[in-house]
């Protein structure tokens, strides 16, 4: 199909970088935690419940952001949905540097929250909605990208201030402490993202929607100038005889068909174990986790940051391979790199890493393997998978009520991490075992209930 190839490339880069710096504000605000952790605790003499719900609170302000996004999205726009997330992080950075209490602080932490939960869900709707289809897996996984530099550079970020200061509870500006910068970093691409945000064209597949064929036509002729017509009356034709998308619509035309039934089930399940394999207990815990074991606060801070560069290099290599090894294959490949991984890291701390000279280095290992697989598999392949495994007419809402249960994954996992894994829990070991039955049912979920999506064009789905 030569047709098909024939695209601006650099303009579809180009708008697909501007609309993942919501990509990268979600990774960064979800992860400059994990350098204040301490210093928080501290600063507000915060018991570790407190503390445990000034991190993860802001993953059910995530869930809801999800929620309303697609219909947001689909009211107003994709790109007024982009504008409203960059104000809402750019209140959260500024409030959450300036807390009277702990209370507020979690209360800044819950806003910037809702708009990581609109830019995770509102860049995988645009992106899919903008990219020609034979680009659309490498563009989609742009949003994957942009995460993981956004949460490598709020731990680069973290260990600068740190290393400046001597503390993250040291002053470092004026009266300001290095944990309160932390957040205010935030405010240089929360602003880059404002602006974007205006300068980007909406979504075609929108303006076709609200009957703004001639405006559609305009995108659609920058992107891929050829057989514009066409693109255009398939687009129509996927809207045929329907109404403005509805939450209660999703249920009522997945449960009418026995198409979409699979294909929502497959998405929510998708949406789930991506993160009930543990993933965020390495960038949220990290540090504290590292240090729990008897390693010193600087390898601490290393070993989190080398992880994070991990993350960034294999998301990476994701990319190049998408949309040649195809979706399904990738997933499995990483339910079995993150068994094994998993498993050898429940193996390791059940042993004890201070008892046995040799596991603390294989746990190491092992960590960073796990990372490594995640990040070439389901980190990327999951976003891009929500953005194309649905039709026209269901796509931004049932996007929007997969997200909301990604972020109530989330927030399970990180909530539940320190209660399981302390004093009182079933320890560290058996926290990651659990994990790794997780990562083994997850290969069997893709083999039995995923349908390839490569190549196959949004209105075709």
């Amino acid at each position: 199909m030569p047709q098909e190839k024939c695209c601006n490339t650099w303009h579809v880069i180009f708008i697909t970088i501007a609309a993942a710096i919501g990509g990268f504000l979600f990774g960064f605000d979800s992860s400059v935690i994990n350098g204040a952790n301490a210093a928080l605790k501290i600063h507000f003499s915060a018991t570790d419940f407190e503390l445990a719900w000034a991190v993860s609170l802001t993953l059910i302000g995530a869930a809801a952001g999800a929620f309303f996004a697609g219909r947001i999205a689909d009211r107003f726009g994709r790109t007024s949905c982009m504008f409203a997330a960059a104000i809402l992080f750019i209140a959260s950075a500024v409030g959450s540097g300036i807390p009277f209490c702990i209370y507020d602080f979690i209360l800044w932490r819950l806003v910037g929250g809702i708009a990581m939960g609109i830019a995770s869900i509102i860049a995988p709707i645009y992106i899919a909605e903008t990219a020609p289809a034979h680009l659309r897996g490498r563009l989609g996984s742009m949003q994957q990208l942009a995460i993981v530099i956004g949460i490598f550079a709020a731990l680069l970020s973290n260990y600068i201030l740190v290393k400046m200061a001597g503390s993250a509870t040291n002053l470092l500006i004026d009266n300001y402490k290095a944990w309160q910068i932390m957040f205010w970093v935030e405010l240089i691409p929360a602003s880059l993202y404002a602006i974007a945000s205006l300068a980007l064209p909406e979504s075609p597949r929108y303006l076709v929607q609200k009957g703004r064929i001639a405006d559609a036509k305009k995108v659609l002729e920058k992107i891929a100038p050829q057989n514009v017509d066409q693109e255009v009356d398939a687009i129509a034709n996927s809207f045929h005889n329907s109404h403005r998308s509805r939450f209660r619509d999703l249920f009522e035309y997945t449960f009418e068909s026995k198409r979409l039934l699979p294909i929502v089930s497959a998405g929510l399940g998708l949406a789930i174990l991506q993160q009930f394999v543990g993933i965020n207990v390495i960038f949220y815990y990290g540090t504290m986790l590292w240090q729990s074991v008897g390693f010193s606060e600087s390898n601490s801070f290393f070993f989190s940051l080398f992880s994070s560069a991990i993350n960034l290099v294999m998301t990476i290599v994701a990319i190049s391979l998408i949309d040649k090894v195809g979706r399904k294959p990738l997933l499995l490949t990483g339910s079995i790199g993150m068994s094994i991984t998993l498993v050898t890291l429940g193996i390791c701390f059940f042993i004890g890493l201070n008892t046995c000279s040799f596991c603390g280095p294989i746990a190491l290992i092992a960590a960073n393997l796990y990372v490594a697989f995640f990040a070439a598999t389901w980190g990327p392949v999951m976003w891009v998978m929500l953005g194309e495994m649905f039709n026209n007419r269901i796509r931004a809402i049932a996007i929007s009520v997969c997200g909301l249960v990604q972020w109530l994954a989330n927030f399970i996992v990180t909530w539940s991490f320190p209660i399981l894994s302390g004093n009182h829990g079933i320890g560290i070991g058996a926290t990651y075992l659990i994990y790794a039955i997780f990562a083994i049912f997850s290969f069997f979920f893709v083999l039995i209930f995923i349908e390839e999506t490569k190549g196959k064009k949004l209105e075709d789905m």
